[in-house]
């Protein structure tokens, strides 16, 4: 089987050279990314390639290092009042945007009440917040309505929109419209006459950027650019991609092919970086919790008795370095990882499942799956799933669309009931930027129409606990709650490998690819 397509490239065979980047200067980083680049934005859209694109051009207040330890980043310093409530920045010396004005403290509070306007757990913090306001040019303050134990760690918060600093004139851009002029405040700078849609995108090194002190540490630290620019180029074709790689034509792939790491293993030109824990994706079936009959909890929860997710990743042809099995909903690896209610997907079989289907009022009512032709994951998993409800009794519809049809048809409260997708565990971590269930009792497709009141009174919750500790706690409680209603169904855990060329130095290891501090000789 093809994996590479699990992430929606085209094909894996290795293709003529015809079409592949020519070799680039010394001087530049020639890197081949999950997809293009098509929304510049920010803050406007939570694709997983413009937070790439973000974290190169923009800034961030604070940021987690590998410990997911969140460490100041444009901010020197902050206190916080005894009751917790009043919350005051510095902002450090040096910082300038790409058009040589000054950050300002009114930069900061007008990008993050934009990006509050896009981001759930922007919104979450802006709920709890009485003022947000700048003090002076580099000291803004926010003042809390009650406590709130996430502050930094919104503020840093590497989920999807991310909350990027841009010029207070840019910010004022309305949340519903997207910005028209990219001008961040990072370690690279973007110009629209280095962009040829299409082709390639040159991001050359910001010389104004002043780094921090302290050694880079994952998206914490120094964010020192060791080249003159980092030339994004598209090729669609993962085959012809692989093989410039090999042929030393670009320095880097964000997503080796599965088919190919063997050989890439073998090449000693290439460095295949591997990731683990938070660095990893988890899959997930998502349920229409409107949709009779999975509007029962209990024919919902047939499912965590029926999927085998050791049959899943040995369906994508993965091993053991590269997948794993998974019973925490808020990922293994992470720092909310519990074992509450994972009894429940223990020992699947379709005998179990098929029992269970029997005790529940399910009267052969046909079952909807959407299979997402056109990303090898969803259609994957969702074709097991498929095999696996029918041998256990029910009566399985699987309709085959591409991805955006599908993401058209899941907002229906009607017309489909199961689909399978993935994300980063970096997003699906913690209870309020979990894609999954975040959005409960939303009224939306997104969610799948769940609802469950308990489970956002936990939200607040977990955003207002004041300790690592308090919030695991919580966060179990919310696991619980989602197995005992079969709300989703975690479908594995696995890697989607990098590989770059063994000369490059001091690449930092991380899903999100970064390229500051790397060195090309």
């Amino acid at each position: 089987m093809k994996v590479l397509r699990l992430l929606g490239f085209a094909g894996l065979a290795m293709a003529s050279l015809a079409g592949a980047p020519k070799p680039a200067p010394a001087a530049n980083l020639t890197v081949v990314l999950e997809a293009e680049i098509v929304t510049l934005d920010p803050h406007f859209f939570g694709a997983y390639i413009t937070r790439t694109f973000g974290y190169a051009v923009f800034d961030t207040l604070y940021a987690p290092d590998s410990n997911f330890n969140y460490r100041p980043q444009m901010v020197d310093s902050h206190t916080v009042s005894p009751d917790g409530l009043t919350w005051t920045f510095t902002l450090r010396d040096g910082l300038l945007f790409h058009d040589n004005t000054p950050v300002t403290s009114a930069d900061v509070v007008a990008s993050l009440r934009r990006w509050a306007t896009r981001a759930p757990l922007g919104a979450r913090l802006m709920n709890a917040t009485q003022s947000l306001e700048a003090v002076d040019a580099k000291t803004f303050r926010l003042v809390l309505k009650e406590p709130y134990g996430l502050v930094i760690e919104t503020l840093g918060t590497m989920a999807s929109p991310t909350p990027f600093i841009m010029p207070e004139r840019i910010a004022r851009t309305p949340g519903t419209e997207r910005v028209t002029e990219i001008v961040g405040s990072g370690p690279f700078v973007y110009s629209r006459a280095d962009h040829r849609t299409g082709d390639r995108m040159l991001l050359r090194r910001n010389a104004n950027y002043v780094p921090r002190a302290e050694p880079a540490d994952f998206l914490a630290g120094g964010k020192r650019v060791m080249v003159d620019a980092l030339d994004i180029r598209v090729v669609p074709d993962a085959g012809t991609a692989a093989a410039a790689l090999q042929a030393g034509q670009i320095d880097y792939m964000q997503y080796a092919p599965f088919d190919l790491l063997p050989q890439f293993e073998r090449n000693r030109r290439i460095t295949v970086q591997n990731f683990t824990g938070a660095q990893m994706f988890t899959g997930h079936y998502r349920l229409n919790h409107a949709a009779p009959p999975f509007n029962d909890p209990a024919i919902r929860a047939v499912l965590l008795r029926l999927v085998d997710q050791n049959e899943v990743m040995q369906g994508f042809g993965l091993d053991a370095r590269y997948a794993r099995s998974c019973p925490a909903f808020f990922t293994c690896g992470g720092p909310n990882e519990s074992d509450v209610g994972v009894s429940a997907l223990a020992d699947p079989s379709i005998e179990a499942a098929r029992a269970a289907l029997r005790a529940t009022r399910y009267n052969n009512e046909p079952i909807v799956l959407m299979v997402a032709s056109d990303l090898e994951a969803a259609k994957v998993s969702t074709e097991i799933l498929a095999d696996r409800m029918r041998r256990a009794g029910f009566n399985v519809d699987a309709q085959v669309t591409d991805w955006a049809t599908l993401l058209a048809r899941r907002v229906r409260r009607d017309g489909w009931h199961i689909y399978g997708v993935h994300a980063l565990n970096v997003d699906l971590g913690s209870p309020l930027t979990n894609s999954v269930i975040a959005l409960n009792c939303q009224d939306t497709g997104t969610a799948g129409f769940m609802c469950v009141p308990r489970m956002n009174e936990l939200f607040d919750a977990f955003a207002r606990a004041p300790t690592i500790e308090a919030r695991r706690a919580i966060a179990g409680e919310i696991q619980g709650i989602v197995y005992e209603n079969g709300m989703a169904v975690p479908w594995g855990q696995f890697a989607q490998p990098a590989a770059y060329r063994a000369t490059l130095r001091n690449m930092i290891p991380s899903a999100i690819p970064l390229f500051w501090n790397v060195e090309k000789p």
